[in-house]
């Protein structure tokens, strides 16, 4: 008879990446030295989502016992963990305080002693009174607040080399497999950098995104301003009724960034079209009507184009490596025609605008004309909108770029961020389902292929964008509960999804249901909750 352990470690010899979770039979397990006889043993490595995920938050983990140990002082007050960036995590100290080259070496160097002593980060289980009572003796209050709205009477903590935390996720049994990451001295803080599933061996190189960046920071700010920067700060301001009035206050600092973008527009008087890109779920149709009001009001003419709008035919659309069309790849566009309309746009020719017909997979006319005059300006929406190859035919200076995303400056806790990808699905989810008729299930399932194209085709551009803007509200997630959960009660254990709703449903217990009807008309979320003033 064998332990779990010894299991993984001998099916290690016969496997490229890293065993780092296991299904036993059917239910994700994490590896424990515990004996096995006939249960069917399925082995998770890090080339999957939830693998790379694990490893992630385990390196976290040995990231923040190793800053424990050098920080013995308690100088730096501790770490937080505040947003996602150039594929690893930025983190900033507590207490503010300058990172040096030094220090930033010697925590490599504890990380790396802890990893080649191969230690067990071991898994307790307390009740929710004990817990509470530990991570307030350890001064972790954050984790205090998030718990005090725990319905579970259990928590599960971890502990590596004395270090005790909570993590919401699965977590490696040893620190041994934990050999890839680096670590950067990036703004007033550092990046963790982490391997992808792509190449769970390497570490990418770090591209520094100082305009993402910059936004994130601004955005944490923002929530620290208004103490919404935890998802338990979150639930003390549902529980004390005062979560309208906070939702007016996000409203109006996303309305002041819209009337600063058009200011700076103004001061372009060569800008004829502004462009506008983002991954899927970012509110792109909500903004544009909301910048183009912006727009009316400082004297422009603004006209919405959709690149969709210049699909080829359906029989010229190029197909994907599974023989599927591949909607999002730039040659699913006519850029000739496009290029055409817009330039002759620019030079003040009159054209007859497309409108393609989904259905019949056809670009119709209809003598919709249009021609721009002094004041008209150009809101033009689609993916490709940043990448130049799109509108090769335009001057530079007749461009503004805009890069539209919803940057999630909401965390769990300290320690625990909500991933701006989570928060994006939980939006798709819902809108799909109100507009489309769509469950769950479909959208899970579609969320994979569109996050591929989201990597080959917009990220790489983000930062070519003249401004960008970050579509999140903290108090989202707690309006989208109350909607998605039923949609992600119907998978059921036979789905292949159904590791990933489960992870969902998890996820939005730590939330206080919120009701929509506080959310104002004119809100991006009401392009997903449905019941704005907008036509999207």
């Amino acid at each position: 008879m064998s332990t779990l352990v010894e299991l993984v470690n001998e099916k290690q010899k016969e496997l490229k990446d890293t065993i780092i979770l296991v299904k036993v039979n059917g239910k994700l397990k994490e590896i424990y030295d515990k004996e096995i006889t006939d249960e069917k043993i399925e082995y998770i490595t890090t080339n999957s989502s939830i693998g790379i995920d694990t490893y992630k938050r385990s390196v976290l983990m040995l990231m923040l016992a190793a800053f424990h140990n050098i920080d013995k002082d308690n100088k730096f007050g501790g770490v937080k963990v505040e947003y996602s960036v150039s594929k690893g995590f930025f983190c900033d100290t507590n207490k503010n305080l300058e990172i040096t080259e030094k220090f930033i070496n010697d925590l490599k160097k504890e990380m790396n002693r802890l990893v080649e002593a191969d230690l067990v980060i071991n898994k307790d289980t307390l009740s929710t009174t004990n817990a509470i009572k530990l991570f307030k003796e350890r001064g972790m209050l954050d984790k205090v607040r998030l718990f005090n709205y725990r319905r579970s009477s259990v928590i599960n903590t971890y502990e590596l080399d004395g270090y005790i935390d909570y993590f919401y996720g699965y977590m490696a049994h040893s620190t041994g497999i934990l050999k890839y990451f680096d670590i950067y001295r990036f703004a007033h803080g550092f990046v963790l950098q982490l391997p992808t599933k792509e190449e769970p061996t390497k570490v990418p190189e770090f591209l520094p995104q100082i305009k993402l960046a910059n936004v994130l920071d601004e955005s944490t700010k923002w929530a620290h301003m208004l103490d919404l920067d935890t998802v338990g700060a979150l639930n003390d301001h549902i529980r004390d009724g005062d979560i309208s009035s906070l939702m007016l206050v996000q409203e109006a600092l996303q309305e002041q960034k819209i009337v600063e973008i058009v200011n700076m527009i103004k001061k372009r008087p060569d800008v004829k079209f502004v462009m506008i890109a983002g991954p899927s779920s970012s509110g792109k149709t909500t903004f544009s009507h909301r910048l183009s009001i912006q727009l009316m009001a400082n004297g422009y003419k603004p006209h919405a184009i959709g690149v969709d709008d210049y699909f080829v035919e359906r029989e010229e659309t190029p197909v994907d490596e599974n023989g599927e069309y591949d909607f999002e790849c730039l040659e699913a566009i006519d850029i000739k025609l496009f290029n055409n309309h817009m330039t002759k746009l620019l030079n003040g020719e009159e054209i007859e605008r497309p409108r393609f017909n989904f259905k019949t997979g056809k670009k119709e006319y209809n003598g919709e004309m249009l021609k721009l005059g002094k004041d008209d300006i150009l809101v033009i929406e689609g993916i490709h909108c940043l990448n130049d190859k799109l509108s090769y035919t335009l001057p530079l200076e007749s461009k503004f770029k805009i890069y539209i995303s919803a940057l999630t400056q909401l965390n769990v806790d300290e320690h625990n961020r909500v991933s701006t990808t989570d928060g994006r699905l939980v939006r798709r989810m819902v809108r799909d389902y109100r507009t489309r008729g769509a469950n769950a299930k479909r959208t899970l399932s579609m969320w994979e292929s569109v996050r591929r194209g989201e990597e080959k085709n917009i990220f790489p551009f983000q930062e070519e964008a003249d401004v960008m803007f970050n579509s999140a509200m903290p108090y989202e997630l707690c309006v989208l509960k109350s909607i998605a959960e039923p949609l992600l009660f119907s998978i059921t254990e036979d789905d292949p999804e159904y590791q990933e709703a489960k992870r969902m449903l998890k996820f939005l217990e730590y939330f206080l249901p919120c009701n929509a009807d506080m959310v104002p008309i004119n809100s991006i979320l009401r392009e997903f909750v449905g019941g704005g003033c907008f036509r999207v």
